[in-house]
């Protein structure tokens, strides 16, 4: 990534944790996401949650409609990534225990 994209990035994820709400950011995302790239990354993430509960692929195709390549990717990710899926899934845990 070019240091003017980065920038651009940097500013994105800056605006994303400035929301305070999900209706906030349901409507960040609706207005900045297609239909489609929401539909895509939510798949993901129901993808890393499935497999970090020990789902197989099979199952997790099944249940999510994901091609075994989404899923090994997302694997791939929870396996060797940089931590985002790992620091997500850890912060579900966190708020799922404060309702």
């Amino acid at each position: 990534m070019d240091k003017t994209n980065a920038a651009a990035v940097k500013s994105l994820y800056e605006t994303i944790l400035r929301l305070e709400t999900v209706e906030e950011c349901a409507a960040f995302f609706e207005d900045i996401c297609t239909i489609k790239e929401m539909q895509d990354i939510s798949q993901r993430l129901q993808v890393a949650e499935m497999l970090h509960a020990g789902k197989n692929y099979i199952e997790i195709s099944r249940l999510t409609g994901a091609s075994t390549a989404t899923i090994c990717r997302v694997n791939k990710c929870l396996l060797y990534g940089s931590g985002g899926y790992r620091a997500a899934l850890a912060k579900q845990g966190e708020g799922e225990s404060e309702t």
